[in-house]
């Protein structure tokens, strides 16, 4: 018995230590002295929540889609165009050229068939076949229903079955590809919609259910949790991450949050077997439903541009440039005669707000300019040579297909090349006619040779040559000018140019 040894102080040591079951450490058993004992806060338990109550009101309003296409098929014969005629079936084996035993004939003759003219050729037949297996979700009483665009694309038939078992041929009202957002209609009555949530209010580890059909079985459940929010893995989406097990066929149903609400579309999912890996992504339900509006009014959704490329502003260029953090979109290209170029924004400039809103990320730019209503007039405010400017651009409607390339200038000037400087660079005037460059104004230099600091930032023969952190380059005697006066241990900020694309590059001359 362990009580008959609780005599000796080493073995109280002992009895304590061991029933703290370790969640204490204990000093040396060997002293004499027993110290106090120290408690563990006790952790709470949280049990798994019963989603029973939640699939209860959600899963009847989550349907099943199947989709059909229509493809080229050969006639019910073995010869092209289903002829049986023995004389086109050898030749259908055999080649055109060739001539069947013991039937006269030479090339391009058939004999005493001859007269007889082609066999004629059927027309081309087509047959209907399953296409696929999709979900979706009911989002008004009168048969709207919400899927995804990449379920219903290039299907000549779409079919509803709802959980009843009740089966609804389904039109296509809009769909979107950008956002792989499409709404469909049924032509019934009474039905129930899921109450749409507020994305906004998501956050990282909260719990979520999909619902839908893998692989085709229907009303499938799966659970887990939110993993990131504002995955950035496109122009115009963010999307939620989570670990729910989503698999080919959940596409376009619902991700409902413990109050039974629609807080996401889900649309993919990272893998690299084709099946779930524990990753899969949902379309932002706020974002869904903004382009739900226009499907709705119009069939198709209108978005706004303004005629710029962009990139990010990396740590090092916003030091360089003096940006307190590394925030913003960098105009690396200015459409000419576009929206932007006519509001003044420039090549090198970097959007840190738009009509009123941070621009935080590179990504931000594309979804709050495509949200905007073309012909507004919109503020915006740009960091430009070490302050921030404000501006004013009216907004286009982004076109259906991408807009040709500007035409090159042609202007020729002779080319006057300079030293090798502390950059590593040698340079010369803008050669206009050879180079296919959009720059942010006139002048510039153009890189002959890199060498040193200047090859090991990026620069190659060939780049313009822009601005230095905040002055404009206008030819090569200013550019050397600068050059020279620019301080041997800290960065300098160049604006290259190299074809349509502009960035900010950092080079530290050499001593």
């Amino acid at each position: 018995m362990l009580s008959d040894y609780l005599g000796n102080s080493k073995l109280k040591r002992f009895a304590v230590c061991a029933s703290a079951s370790l969640l204490v450490a204990c000093s040396s058993v060997g002293a004499e002295t027993t110290a106090p004992v120290a408690t563990a806060t006790p952790v709470p338990v949280l049990s798994v929540p019963d989603f029973t109550s939640v699939v209860a009101k959600t899963e009847g309003s989550v349907v099943n889609i199947r989709t059909t296409e229509a493809v080229p098929v050969r006639g019910q014969g073995m010869g092209p165009g289903g002829s049986t005629d023995p004389y086109e079936l050898f030749k259908w084996f055999f080649g055109p050229d060739a001539v069947p035993p013991g039937m006269p004939g030479k090339r391009g003759e058939r004999g005493d068939r001859g007269n007889r003219g082609a066999a004629p050729q059927s027309a081309p037949q087509e047959r209907t076949v399953p296409r696929g297996v999709g979900s979706g979700f009911i989002i008004s009483a009168d048969g709207y229903i919400l899927t995804n665009y990449h379920v219903v694309d290039k299907s000549n038939g779409i079919f509803v079955t709802l959980t009843s078992g009740k089966e609804y041929p389904a039109k296509v009202i809009g769909s979107d590809a950008r956002t792989d957002i499409a709404l469909i209609k049924i032509d019934a009555h009474g039905l129930t919609p899921l109450p749409i949530g507020d994305s906004n209010k998501l956050k990282k580890g909260q719990w979520v259910l999909a619902i839908g059909s893998p692989f085709g079985l229907d009303s499938t459940v799966t659970s887990g949790i939110i993993s990131a929010i504002n995955r950035d893995t496109g122009d115009y989406l963010p999307f939620i991450q989570t670990d729910v097990a989503v698999n080919p066929g959940n596409s376009g149903g619902p991700l409902i949050n413990l109050a039974g609400e629609v807080v996401g579309v889900n649309s993919q999912i990272i893998s690299q077997s084709g099946g779930f890996m524990g990753i899969s992504l949902a379309i932002p339900i706020d974002e869904t439903m903004r382009v739900v509006e226009q499907l709705k009014a119009h069939g198709k959704v209108t978005r706004g541009r303004i005629g710029v490329q962009i990139g990010p502003v990396s740590d090092e260029v916003a030091k360089a440039i003096g940006l307190d953090q590394a925030d913003g979109a960098m105009v690396s290209n200015v459409e000419k005669d576009g929206p932007a170029a006519k509001a003044g924004i420039r090549a090198g400039d970097v959007i840190i707000k738009f009509d009123g809103k941070k621009i935080e990320h590179m990504t931000d730019l594309p979804r709050i300019v495509g949200s905007t209503k073309p012909g507004n007039r919109v503020d915006m405010e740009v960091w430009r040579k070490g302050k921030e400017q404000k501006l004013t651009v009216t907004v286009a409607e982004m076109p259906s297909a991408s807009e040709a390339a500007s035409a090159k200038t042609s202007e020729k000037k002779a080319p006057q090349e300079s030293p090798v400087d502390a950059l590593g660079l040698k340079v010369t005037e803008v050669d206009t006619s050879s180079s296919d460059a959009q720059l942010p104004h006139e002048g510039g230099v153009q890189v002959v040779e890199a060498t040193g600091p200047a090859a090991e930032a990026g620069i190659a023969a060939g780049d313009i040559i822009v601005t230095i952190n905040d002055v404009d380059i206008k030819g090569p005697e200013q550019f050397a000018k600068v050059v020279s006066g620019l301080p041997k241990s800290r960065a300098a900020a160049l604006l290259v140019v190299r074809g349509d694309q502009s960035q900010w590059l950092t080079v530290t001359p050499e001593k």
